[in-house]
């Protein structure tokens, strides 16, 4: 009977309330407007959200795959919150981005009935771990990145976004941090842990060059005081990598290079090709462009929703 009562307290609700997944409480950001800023065209605000949104949904994923896996209880607990963390970030991108498109899609629709072509993270993201090491090495660099990137969006002409960005800091604060002590301790460690902490570091350095090279919607964005200009962010990122690595006993200036080729994001074969990055520029997740990994995370993440379409729970 308790249990009865236990369950009805949770799912009995007038509006349907999906409390699993964090909804039905008060909105943080109500009262923050919503109205796109003057002058700025919708659909590169959209895509701009998406790009930042993908990135937290897919590496949220990711991060969720390593839960029973971690090497102690507590790093199951901490991947699992920086996880969930993320995960609410990319549901209220997603949700400006169908705000912004004006198509009245919602982060359901975005996250779970989009097509690969159709995702703009960076290929970074998508990449499966050959162990822990490599975990926390993509998870240093993809929220050195983003703390970067979050905090210089606080100030974006945007509210909505100026507004995930604030509510962001603190997490991705935290997710740096945790991420950098990890590195620390292995590349510092034992000859076994040193070794693989520098192939890890080696494998991710081609691939994250990808995060500075600026697209045309961050461009034009950026010149209408809405978004960043990833390339703007190099200089904090290798000071932060910097002193990690050097604390880590690693090369500080192993990810100097710019070389970036979407064979070295992840597995051999890659994805039908999406649009295609126009200018001449390399192949990026942000046009559409995806390794076979992304087929992998996309049929496990999609499968509920695509099998009971418009299914609540």
């Amino acid at each position: 009977m308790a249990f009865d009562d236990a369950y009805r307290a949770l799912t009995d609700h007038d509006d349907d309330a999906r409390w699993a997944y964090g909804t039905g409480f008060a909105d943080p950001f109500a009262g923050v407007p919503t109205e796109l800023p003057a002058g700025v065209d919708p659909a590169d605000l959209a895509a701009y959200c998406l790009m930042l949104g993908d990135d937290a949904l897919i590496m949220s994923h990711r991060l969720q795959e390593w839960v029973t896996r971690a090497p102690e209880l507590e790093d199951e607990l901490a991947l699992a919150n920086i996880a969930l963390d993320l995960l609410g970030q990319a549901r209220l991108l997603l949700t400006r981005a169908g705000q912004a498109e004006g198509s009245g899609r919602d982060e359901d629709t975005m996250a779970f009935r989009r097509e690969a072509a159709e995702f703009r993270h960076v290929c970074l993201a998508e990449r499966a771990d050959a162990d822990f090491a490599h975990l926390v090495a993509r998870l240093l660099v993809l929220s050195t990145w983003r703390l970067a990137a979050f905090d210089r969006l606080t100030a974006s002409r945007d509210p909505m976004l100026a507004a995930v960005a604030a509510k962001g800091i603190k997490e991705i604060t935290y997710h740096r941090d945790y991420a950098a002590q990890w590195v620390v301790r292995l590349g510092d460690g034992t000859e076994l842990s040193h070794a693989r902490m520098a192939a890890a570091a080696e494998a991710i350095a081609a691939p994250a060059g990808e995060l500075f090279r600026p697209h045309e919607v961050e461009i034009r964005l950026a010149a209408a005081g809405v978004a960043v200009d990833p390339s703007t962010l190099r200089a904090e990122f290798d000071a932060v990598l910097g002193q990690v690595l050097t604390a880590a006993t690693l090369d500080p200036h192993i990810f100097d290079t710019e070389m970036y080729a979407p064979a070295d994001c992840g597995a051999a074969a890659t994805m039908p090709p999406g649009p295609g990055a126009p200018g001449g520029r390399p192949p990026s997740g942000r046009d559409g462009e995806h390794t076979a990994a992304l087929h992998d995370i996309l049929t496990e993440m999609q499968s509920l929703a695509r099998a009971v379409p418009g299914g609540a729970w």
